[in-house]
């Protein structure tokens, strides 16, 4: 929301520096986000006219012209604008002027005629960026005129960033609300003067009075749009960051940033009996004003007459009504449209507009009629015409109850931690605007102002009360921990340990949205089960994640993309999938990573990491959760990893992920270049309480026996290592495997492995017989289940 503050001042007197100003918008939760001029700096820049103009005698493309500055003499200036003519109007920098580039004008002679100033452009005095000629001003303004007093130009520009609850200060006069509450004023009232003439405007027929319950329209006869939009209105818009367009066109534009009511206007010759408010018919077609033809869906609102549809609702209006330089009759409209009637159908059509940008969020119910009130004055003033009686249909049933809300005064000092002032309580609700009835029981009967759409419940109170009082002004104070339960029932102690985990080895946390683009889910996760969302922010946020690694994997490619060649992520969030009609949802840990191995350095080869690097910093997670016994790994066969570099996580013979190697077409469509590795895992299911069991720490000896044979290449590691496990829980402690090898010397699709079998007895000193014996019971175990053959 960009905000003048000239044009503030129309509604509101402050007597208070700008940067008072913004500290207050930024304590009401009004994010400054930026302020700047309106101008640069220059000074010696007046209103002049040209009166004279002749040929360069030494030069084509130079004109000599004759320039009246409200002086007794005219100045002679030597100009090379196109555009420049007799009886314009432009700006004259004089001598000794300074521009905004520091630039002083000096007496000059151009081709041996002299040249007393500087016919300016608009970029010479930093209103745009650009310009192909002089910048052309209004003749109604007084000629020798100071420039800046005479387009307002000593004026500031705050840009305030709105949360989506505020849809009430999209609006002049909705800052003003606000500033009146925290400097303790008032809002001044706008004067209206109509005169209506014995003219009829068209009949409003409300069809679907839930979507839209009020709409006024009226027929303004005799306008002439040809005439100039005035200064202060084309400049007061442009400072609102909206292009001046036609006069009417313009007003409208105004109405809506001044009060907060989106308007529009139809040629009233296209209008054919009466404006009829409905939902679109099957396969319904409308062109916009942009010219883009649309198949309309049948939830979506029109603006109809008798024979067609003529706008799509609080969206954008259509081709077939609009008004031109020669439309001398025309339509009038200001309605309510409810915001479930309006929100997702632009974003649908890939459209977007100031309307439905404010429908969505919530328009003041009670502003139409003053918002017409204010365009008519407005039109009649600037372009002439008169103004016929208002057709008005409001349904009063259908429009947003405004109930009483329950403020209870104890509610309001537990929630905020401190006793709030009871005197402050009814002040503050009545400067914002809503009716407050106190109870016997310091019960409050709070009703709310009819735009203010986020208040519903007493918390919105509660915090609207701090918000206005001041949050520096809450008390510090210290909290007692002794008194604190856990209201959360969720564990988070194993997500922090990862949390440090993770980081320790050099991954950074990432958060991202839980919503994603339909392409990136159905390359990278299982989009079976996957939601559809009905109205999705845009086409990349159309689809709720049934896994974290497509967010991973953009967050990785954006990085990738500005030569962060070595990166690691990972999240902890949850992801959604539909079963059985019940909307399911999982904890989940997902971790991407790219790059080398190690940091550059001395000590180390350079390679790029590989899946085995990643595999041991997932055992690592397991390990810190002590749940590595009951892991065991597959081969994957998901169709976006690669298939000799990936397996699949079962925790207690259950699936809970993966991890591997993301496959190479899958990188190409993501226009990843470098190896990409990945895991994924319900945490959830493996991150539950473990209790720690304390042993003792044993007094015998442990014996380790190497075990060196050949086996298939098809056997996994994982699944020999539990077998030989198995074999003897009493007395193996631990198995690793410490060499694998294939190639010369061994038979074809077989591998050799060695693995380390570490013996104990708890009880008592372990024997050499003993190990043999259970040695000998691993061997005939290997050669039984695997076929193994042992090598000497």
């Amino acid at each position: 929301m960009l905000l003048s503050k000239n044009w503030l001042a129309d509604f509101i007197n402050i007597d208070a520096s700008t940067d008072v100003i913004c500290k207050k918008l930024t304590a009401l939760g009004l994010e400054v986000e930026s302020l700047e001029k309106a101008a640069p700096d220059f000074s010696g820049v007046v209103v002049g006219k040209v009166v004279e103009l002749e040929k360069h005698p030494d030069a084509d493309k130079l004109r000599v012209a004759k320039v009246d500055v409200g002086t007794d003499d005219l100045l002679q200036i030597v100009c090379g604008a196109p555009n420049v003519a007799i009886d314009m109007f432009a700006p004259v920098a004089t001598i000794g002027a300074v521009l905004p580039s520091g630039f002083k004008i000096k007496k000059s002679n151009l081709r041996g005629v002299e040249s007393q100033g500087v016919l300016c452009s608009e970029s010479e005095l930093g209103l745009a960026d650009e310009s192909s000629g002089l910048m052309t001003l209004p003749t109604d303004i007084k000629v020798g005129g100071n420039i800046r007093e005479a387009l307002v130009l000593d004026d500031e520009i705050i840009e305030i960033g709105l949360t989506p609850n505020r849809g009430d200060c999209l609006s002049i006069l909705g800052i003003a609300r606000e500033l009146a509450v925290a400097f303790e004023t008032e809002v001044k009232k706008i004067n209206i003067k109509e005169i209506v003439d014995e003219g009829q405007s068209p009949k409003v027929n409300l069809t679907e009075p839930n979507a839209c319950s009020s709409y006024i329209a009226r027929t303004i006869s005799g306008v002439n749009n040809k005439v100039e939009s005035p200064l202060w209105l084309a400049n007061r818009l442009r400072r609102a960051g909206v292009r001046s367009l036609s006069p009417v066109v313009d007003v409208t534009n105004y109405v809506m940033l001044e009060l907060g009511t989106p308007m529009h206007v139809f040629s009233a010759f296209q209008v054919d009996g009466e404006i009829i408010v409905r939902f679109a018919e099957k396969d319904e077609k409308l062109t916009l004003l942009d010219g883009k033809e649309i198949t309309l869906d049948k939830d979506m609102l029109v603006i109809a007459d008798n024979n067609k549809a003529i706008a799509l609702a609080g969206i954008m209006g259509g081709a077939n009504s609009v008004i031109d330089a020669e439309t001398s009759e025309i339509v009038l409209e200001v309605a309510w449209f409810a915001p479930t009637a309006i929100t997702g159908r632009a974003r649908r059509l890939s459209l977007q507009s100031d309307s439905s940008y404010r429908f969505e969020r919530g328009v003041d119910f009670a502003l139409q009629s003053l918002a017409i009130g204010r365009a008519t004055q407005l039109i009649t003033e600037i372009c002439g015409g008169k103004a016929h009686e208002a057709s008005a249909v409001v349904e009063k049933n259908y429009l947003p109850q405004r109930l009483p809300i329950s403020l209870v005064a104890k509610n309001i000092d537990a929630t905020l931690g401190f006793r709030f002032p009871k005197k402050e309580i009814v002040n503050i609700l009545n400067r914002l605007g809503m009716t407050v009835a106190e109870t016997d029981n310091n019960i409050y009967e709070v009703i709310a102002p009819s735009y203010r759409f986020d208040i519903a419940i007493e918390e919105d109170l509660i915090e609207e009360l701090a918000r206005v009082w001041g949050y520096e002004k809450i008390p510090v104070s210290n909290v007692d921990i002794k008194k604190l339960t856990n209201q959360n029932k969720q564990d988070l102690a194993p997500r922090r340990t990862l949390n440090q985990l993770l980081v320790g080895m050099g991954y950074q946390e990432a958060i991202t949205y839980s919503f994603i683009d339909t392409k990136l889910a159905s390359l990278l996760s299982d989009d079976e089960d996957a939601i559809q969302l009905i109205n999705p922010l845009s086409a990349e946020l159309s689809t709720m994640r049934t896994g974290l690694l497509p967010s991973l994997a953009k967050a990785l490619s954006y990085n990738t993309n500005r030569q962060q060649n070595d990166v690691r992520l990972y999240e902890f969030s949850n992801t959604y999938k539909k079963t059985d009609g019940k909307l399911i949802h999982t904890e989940k840990l997902a971790g991407i990573v790219t790059g080398e191995a190690h940091p550059m350095q001395w000590g180390f080869r350079h390679r790029q990491i590989d899946f085995f690097d990643i595999k041991g910093e997932i055992e690592q997670i397991f390990s810190q959760l002590r749940v590595m016994a009951n892991i065991s790994y597959r081969r994957s066969d998901r169709e976006f990893l690669h298939p000799g570099q990936s397996a699949e996580v079962f925790f207690k013979g259950n699936s809970i992920g993966f991890v591997g190697s993301i496959h190479p077409k899958v990188q190409n469509n993501l226009g990843i270049d470098t190896r990409v590795l990945a895991f994924e895992l319900d945490i959830a299911t493996i991150s539950g309480k473990v209790l720690l069991e304390a042993k003792n720490v044993s007094k015998y000896p442990e014996i380790r026996r190497d075990i060196s044979f050949l086996v298939a290449q098809g056997y996994q590691s994982a699944e020999i290592i539990k077998a030989i496990r198995e074999v003897s829980n009493e007395l193996v402690t631990d198995v690793r495997l410490f060499d694998v090898y294939v190639g010369r010397n061994i038979p074809r699709n077989s591998k050799s492995m060695a693995v380390a079998v570490y013996l104990q007895d708890k009880s008592k000193t372990l024997t050499d017989e003993q190990a043999d014996e259970t040695v000998r019971k691993i061997t005939d175990m290997l050669a039984k289940k695997f076929n193994a053959e042992l090598r000497g």
